[in-house]
């Protein structure tokens, strides 16, 4: 929800944003007496079509005419307003899509079950005069009691065809049938084929005329015959007579029904358990939105609520972890921390500067229970939102996917291009299971890999997608142990080969350091050298010890140690400050606490280190802190104690420039994050907010006021982005 968004439609009010598309906004609303339900309105601009009022207007009727046990119960609607919108019952359960994204393709007796309940519910609709036009995956909601047709959005009465003009198409050309596809009429068998064409998507996780360019999609369903690649022997033919070119001679809904399913049984009963799982978590997640108060618009840039968050378990594996998630493919150099503070009151009353630039867009987001999320891909940033994972345009803030497949974020990773996971639903049994995802293809979620012996999902994190390798930290399954009991050495890192779904090696994590195996990690790949950074605070029999960090490289093709490397123990270097993106180029890894040092990058060897000679005001010498460096272009830069920016030559540690403005008694830097390093400004983040330093001038040029917790670039699109538990919002990247 946004200041542009309305509060209260029609007596609901508005608690989030659902969905948003060229043609209007879905929210989750609440009615004065508790009642839950989705909300579509119509955007004013298309408001304004006559044509388009009529068609919202034939979409309520219809949706009235299947009624609430075949779709979503109406239960409110007013097409005559000036933004026209229709309220529904809340439907508790994920599209089909999700479904299938969830838990793959489904087993047979699901796919009867559901083709006949839905030949029921078009049957329904037939006998109204009504053809749905538009039946896909996504406009098929499962519940635990059947499925539930939505969107009525091209449905018309049969044999209408005012609002279409002769020879065009209107619908989705994966699912069209081949009358549609060349614009004649689409009678009811029209929607028997694509009923046919949402089975086999179910059935096998692909459409029956592939994917691709509509031209290329719509001569397929024209002329090609249909790819039934996976569909179970015993529904082929019924589904390949449902999908012959003729209308003539595809079965009726009352056919279809008989021959699909015998009716017995409970819907909820031919379901597999990962989609039972979800519809609960559902039905249980639409009472944790609450409406979100928002303050009247300022000038100036937009500032967001501060974030309620908690901090986060020590046994979280991955906390704050890697940079995996941020700063690969088209983006470029960026980094991402999470740093778990909740600003004050205060804090959040405090003005940008006046030179801060405006907010370029900005977005509702969420967090998990674990951590808010920013992951930079190619033209896209992902971040959680209503419960979702959403793809943004990283440019306008658009949205351009989203998907349940997914749930925390040290579930996912991503390589720039495609998300790599653990799905919810995968923990039972002693195999581990990664998944593959390409958004906004139309493609559903694939599997990659199952590597038996380990534990899934709750048990299993996913730290890093690079040089065809998927890097796993995993719990390995102990017959006659309890999983949920952690075991000494149960830990194990492993690397599966993304295209042949293989596990390419596995070693247990004491085999790499000597920390405890469930404190904070991060990884990288720089040429054939996987690099482990853990920041240790418990030895390997949980014991404390004084923080400090272990760096080691192993061999991505045999996950053997090359070498290790452990900053020495000193109680006032390392406190409070977590590892979070690693900084490397092509001859070093840079590291920070007491010092930033270098190490050389094929022996583990130190090349320099700087401090020494630095004081912090009162405090000895030696002792002060640096924050997490970044590395770009030859220079190093890091946050120095409470003073500011320190820019350090790559090659020697020799200083280049540190920060003019002295910060001692102003606001100091938050050593955690690192900077983020554009052509003019680096980005440091600090008690107040994100300061922009010109490095031509060597001071700070703006500092913009939000509590964001994840800040990021996103260079393809010129956008800072930065994301905090409630919001994100882009500014310009110099």
């Amino acid at each position: 929800m946004t200041h542009d968004d309305p509060v209260e439609i029609g007596g609901h009010r508005l608690i989030a944003r659902l969905g948003h598309g060229g043609m209007g906004t879905v929210y989750l609303a609440r009615s004065a007496g508790g009642r839950t339900a989705a909300l579509k309105t119509m955007h004013a601009r298309i408001a304004a079509d006559t044509a388009a009022r009529t068609r919202f207007r034939l979409e309520t009727d219809a949706a009235r005419i299947i009624g609430g046990h075949h779709g979503a119960t109406v239960v409110d609607a007013d097409p005559g307003a000036e933004t026209p919108w229709l309220a529904t019952e809340y439907v508790l359960g994920p599209p089909l899509d999700d479904a299938v994204a969830l838990c793959g393709p489904l087993p047979e007796p699901s796919v009867r079950a559901l083709g006949a309940a839905l030949a029921g519910a078009l049957a329904q609709l037939h006998a109204s005069d009504v053809v749905h036009r538009d039946l896909k995956p996504s406009n098929v909601m499962v519940t635990a009691h059947g499925p539930k047709i939505i969107d009525f959005g091209i449905a018309r009465a049969a044999g209408d065809d005012r609002l279409t003009r002769t020879g065009t198409a209107a619908g989705t050309p994966a699912f069209m049938s081949p009358e549609q596809a060349t614009g004649q009429e689409h009678t009811s068998a029209g929607d028997v084929f694509a009923l046919a064409g949402v089975l086999v998507f179910a059935a096998t996780g692909h459409g029956p005329f592939g994917t691709g360019q509509a031209a290329d999609l719509l001569y397929r369903v024209r002329y090609a015959d249909p790819d039934l690649t996976g569909v179970p022997a015993g529904l082929a033919p019924v589904l390949a007579r449902c999908l012959t070119k003729d209308p003539g001679r595809r079965p009726t809904t009352r056919e279809l029904m008989a021959e699909l399913h015998d009716g017995h049984g409970e819907f909820a009963d031919h379901l597999p358990a990962p989609l039972l799982v979800d519809i609960a978590h559902r039905a249980s997640a639409v009472w944790q939105y609450h409406p979100l108060r928002l303050a009247a618009p300022v000038e100036g840039p937009y500032t967001a609520p501060a974030p309620a968050g908690r901090g986060m378990s020590r046994r979280k594996l991955l906390a704050a972890a890697g940079g995996s998630l941020v700063g690969v493919g088209a983006a470029g150099a960026g980094a991402w921390v999470w740093s778990g503070r909740k600003p004050s009151d205060e804090e959040d009353a405090l003005p940008s500067t006046d030179r801060a630039p405006r907010a370029l867009w900005h977005a509702d987001a969420g967090a998990t229970a674990d951590a808010p999320l920013l992951m930079t891909m190619s033209g896209a940033v992902a971040t959680w939102q209503d419960g979702q994972l959403v793809g943004l345009d990283a440019r306008s803030g658009e949205q351009r996917w989203s998907t349940r497949a997914f749930r925390d974020t040290s579930d996912i990773t991503t390589d720039g291009k495609v998300i790599y996971g653990l799905l919810p639903g995968q923990a039972e049994g002693d195999a581990l299971s990664l998944h593959a995802l390409t958004p906004g293809s139309g493609v559903a979620q694939r599997l990659v890999a199952r590597v038996t012996g380990f534990a899934g999902y709750g048990h299993a994190e996913v730290l890093l997608a690079a040089a065809g390798l998927i890097f796993v930290a995993a719990r390995k399954v102990v017959p006659g142990h309890d999983t949920d009991v952690e075991q000494k050495n149960d830990w194990h890192l492993l690397a599966v080969d993304i295209r042949t779904g293989r596990k390419r090696w596995q070693m247990t994590m004491s085999e790499f350091d000597p920390g405890n195996a469930y404190t904070a990690v991060s990884v990288k790949v720089v040429g054939q050298h996987l690099i482990f950074c853990r920041k240790i605070s418990f030895d390997r029999d949980d014991e404390p010890v004084d923080p400090h960090f272990f760096v080691a490289a192993a061999d991505i093709r045999t996950g053997k140690r090359v070498w290790a490397w452990e900053i020495p123990r000193r109680p006032r270097d390392t406190s409070d400050i977590v590892p979070g993106r690693l900084a490397v180029d092509d001859k070093h890894i840079y590291v920070a606490s007491g010092h930033v040092w270098a190490l050389r990058l094929a022996t583990g060897d130190v090349a320099w280190k700087f401090g020494d000679d630095r004081n912090d005001g009162g405090v000895a010498k030696g002792a002060r802190r640096y924050g997490t460096p970044a590395v770009r272009d030859g220079v190093v830069y890091a946050a120095e104690g409470k003073r500011g920016l320190v820019a350090l030559d790559a090659s020697t540690g020799r200083l280049l420039w540190a920060e003019k403005e002295d910060l001692t008694q102003a606001w100091a830097p938050v050593l955690a994050p690192p900077p983020v390093i554009g052509r003019k400004y680096v980005y440091v983040r600090r008690d107040n907010g994100i300061s922009a330093v010109d490095m031509r001038t060597r001071a700070s040029a703006w500092t913009w006021d939000t509590p964001a917790s994840l800040f990021a670039a996103h260079e393809e699109a010129e956008r800072l982005l930065c994301v905090d538990r409630h919001s994100i919002n882009a500014l310009p990247f110099e």
